[in-house]
């Protein structure tokens, strides 16, 4: 067993949720989203789903390098699969929740603050995302062999 540098795990972590911010970037500008590059690295929601590359981008590297017969590709499937789910359901109703309490506020003129919506991800969102990773996590275990 060679010595690394970096672990490729976490280079695999690191390019799927860069990739997926700057190509939800690019999908933001083309829909007229005016938002620096910035905003876009650090606010949920939009296409793709960075949690879904990101998550799936290891658990596909995992299975590919360690098995997907290894414990460790059992944790990574399981945590993919609860991000992902969270961010279509959880964090989706959580956001919906938060517009419509903001609207209401808006509506009484109410002198209360509107609190933030965190915005989660519609489904093709988050299997666009999914797909993404799974790439993504196989040229990085491609790269490494």
């Amino acid at each position: 067993m060679g010595a690394e540098l970096i672990s490729p795990y976490l280079v695999t972590i690191v390019i799927a949720w860069f990739g997926a911010h700057v190509i939800k970037y690019i999908v933001g500008h083309v829909k007229g989203d005016r938002y620096g590059f910035r905003t876009h690295l650090f606010t949920s929601g939009g296409m793709p789903s960075s949690h879904s590359t990101t998550v799936m981008a290891l658990a596909t590297f995992i299975g590919l390098k360690d098995g997907i017969n290894s414990s460790i590709f059992s944790i990574a499937a399981l945590f993919a699969l609860i991000v992902m789910y969270d961010a279509m359901k959880v964090r989706r109703s959580s956001g919906e929740q938060g517009i419509a309490i903001q609207q209401l506020i808006k509506e009484q003129k109410s002198k209360i603050k509107l609190p933030r919506a965190a915005q989660g991800h519609t489904p093709v969102e988050v299997a666009i995302g999914a797909v993404l990773g799974a790439v993504i996590g196989a040229v990085v275990f491609l790269s490494t062999i």
